[in-house]
């Protein structure tokens, strides 16, 4: 085979072994680039949970002053129950379980009680 054929051959050979290995890596790494992609869009929504969650305490903190104000326990168990049923419903339509749904609300709740008092002592 004369020389010429020969580089050629090679090179031919090169790049086909240079596709079939770019093709697997392409494959490959497409479900990382859709993790990641997830990953953003979840990385975003927490950071809007936590934006509301501060939107939310910060409403707490006017009721804290209120409260204060006007010698209103922090405490309002009927108020709290409400809420929660109405939380649990709420969750119940987008597909959380009413266990999730009522520890998070009573850890939301614990901070806003922690939050009342904290105004409470400070006034």
């Amino acid at each position: 085979m004369k020389l010429h054929n020969r580089i050629l051959l090679l090179l031919t050979m090169c790049l086909f072994a240079h596709t079939v290995v770019k093709g697997q890596t392409v494959t490959q790494t497409a479900p990382l680039n859709t993790l990641q992609l997830s990953r953003m869009k979840i990385d975003s929504l927490d950071k809007k949970i936590m934006e509301v969650i501060g939107e939310r305490e910060r409403v707490v903190r006017e009721i804290g002053l209120y409260k204060a104000k006007n010698n209103i326990p922090s405490l309002q168990a009927d108020r709290f129950k409400q809420v929660l049923e109405k939380s649990i419903a709420a969750g119940q339509k987008e597909g959380l379980s009413a266990t999730f749904v009522t520890e998070m609300m009573n850890a939301i709740h614990r901070e806003s009680l922690r939050i009342e008092e904290e105004i409470k002592a400070a006034n």
